[in-house]
């Protein structure tokens, strides 16, 4: 395995963005990484990311953009977007200037239909889609607590055409223990649905009423109202023709009650008054409910009220 077989550029350097910059540091890998936060590289470049938590490591880049454009002047084959869904389009503004016949893109980002966007850019061959399943909260700009890690994470090509890059990603990050399996397009395509499904359970509801992951699931009140959220979701997932097990609610349920005693991704960009990524997860269970006829009035409610209280925040849909 040729660690240095294709360079890696990341932009995006939240939870999972930093996770992977160290894990293809510590392969080997030439890693080039951007964010759009001074403060956060500053520290970057002085003390390096560290991973504290379920994982413990610490590495230092040479090689730290504070744009985009920065970043795409470096030489590297793959981009990895790690960026919140509604950051894509303007992420997209600036790689439409360049030529990316020569690159590949990963995305490695929460919700569904998010290679859609990418489409107006990449051609499907040039796009790589990552099911990652592990999550983290930043303890300080520049140090990622793993709250858990659910081995494997999955990475495959969209169309299948691209299988050698999928297998190099999945094997340089086994290697250092980031333990990932390849999928083929329709195995991806259905862990993407079920990991949607997990996020859209938990994420709106901790968000508005501002319980814990932890806290959530063990109210009855509001693990009922889990529960039929998922039940809605795996109604339209199966109309979808996803792969889905006959036990999947009650296996949900069991990793939710595994959950820590914090807030997930899209809770703590609502209650910091951010713009969330909710289009892309309840959102997302209600547009295809809706080409199925299946009504999903619990998806609709936890969506309208976290894009109300974004618009009243100043974030409105594009």
């Amino acid at each position: 395995m040729d660690a240095m077989k294709y360079k890696i550029g990341i932009i995006g350097l939240g939870p999972i963005g930093q996770v992977l910059a160290v894990h293809f540091q510590q392969a080997g890998c030439e890693v080039a990484i951007c964010d759009l936060d001074a403060e956060k590289l500053n520290l970057i470049r002085s003390n390096g990311i560290e991973l504290v938590g379920k994982i413990e490591k610490r590495e230092y880049f040479k090689s730290v953009y504070l744009s985009i454009d920065e970043l795409l002047n470096h030489d590297f084959e793959i981009l990895i977007s790690a960026v919140k869904a509604y950051h894509v389009d303007s992420v997209l503004e600036h790689i439409k200037k360049r030529d990316n016949n020569h690159m590949f893109l990963l995305s490695a980002q929460n919700g569904i239909d998010i290679r859609q966007k990418y489409l107006s850019q990449f051609k499907e061959s040039q796009i790589l889609r990552m099911v990652i399943n592990f999550a983290g909260n930043l303890q300080a700009p520049n140090t990622v607590n793993i709250t858990f890690f659910n081995p494997p994470n999955y990475v495959g090509s969209v169309n299948d055409s691209q299988p050698d890059i999928a297998h190099w990603v999945a094997e340089i990050l086994t290697s250092v223990n980031l333990e990932t399996n390849y999928g083929d397009s329709f195995d991806i395509s259905d862990r993407l649905w079920a990991k949607t499904i997990l996020n859209a359970a938990l994420s709106p509801l901790c968000g508005i009423t501002q319980l814990t992951m932890k806290e959530a699931m063990e109210h009855p009140d509001t693990l009922e109202i889990v529960e039929q959220i998922i039940y809605e979701a795996v109604a339209v997932a199966k109309a979808e023709d996803v792969k889905i097990p006959d036990n999947f609610v009650k296996l949900c349920i069991r990793y939710l009650k595994m959950a820590g005693d914090h807030f997930p991704s899209l809770a703590v960009d609502l209650i910091n008054n951010r713009p969330t990524e909710i289009d892309f997860m309840n959102g997302k269970i209600v547009e295809y409910g809706r080409k199925h006829y299946i009504k999903t009035p619990l998806n609709l409610t936890f969506t309208n009220l976290v894009n109300a209280i974004s618009h009243k925040n100043g974030y409105s849909k594009k």
